[in-house]
């Protein structure tokens, strides 16, 4: 009975070694940098890296063009505040006639617009 009991206690021994090894190899492939799940947290931890540093650029860019802006619309402010003092300074000024603002343009004359001269050997001399 002792012997049954050794050799049962032998393949179990044996059975949990081969089990050991196939997951040692199914480890082994899982852990690889480059077919495996290793090399896909390596690409995605490169991505990660490089998003990071377009995420910090666009950050900087964003403030500047935030602080340039500002700086628009303080302009734009200043020059509308102008804009509304002419206007009512120009509510003051005395209204002008309507003749005097533009006057009609002439007709122009019915003939031809250019002359030709009669005799070119004249002006050449």
């Amino acid at each position: 009975m002792e012997m049954i009991a050794d050799i049962l206690l032998v393949a179990g021994a044996l059975g949990a070694g081969f089990y050991c090894y196939i997951l040692a190899r199914r480890l082994s492939r899982f852990n690889d940098l480059e077919n495996g799940v290793g090399g896909a947290v390596a690409v995605l931890s490169a991505q990660v890296d490089d998003l990071t540093k377009v995420l910090v650029a666009a950050q900087n860019t964003a403030s500047a063009s935030t602080m340039s802006l500002d700086g628009l619309t303080d302009r734009a402010e200043g020059v509308a505040k102008r804009l509304e003092l002419m206007v009512a300074a120009m509510h003051d000024l005395p209204e002008v006639p309507e003749k005097a603002v533009a006057p009609k343009p002439e007709e122009p004359p019915a003939g031809p617009v250019f002359k030709r001269h009669q005799d070119t050997k004249a002006d050449v001399a």
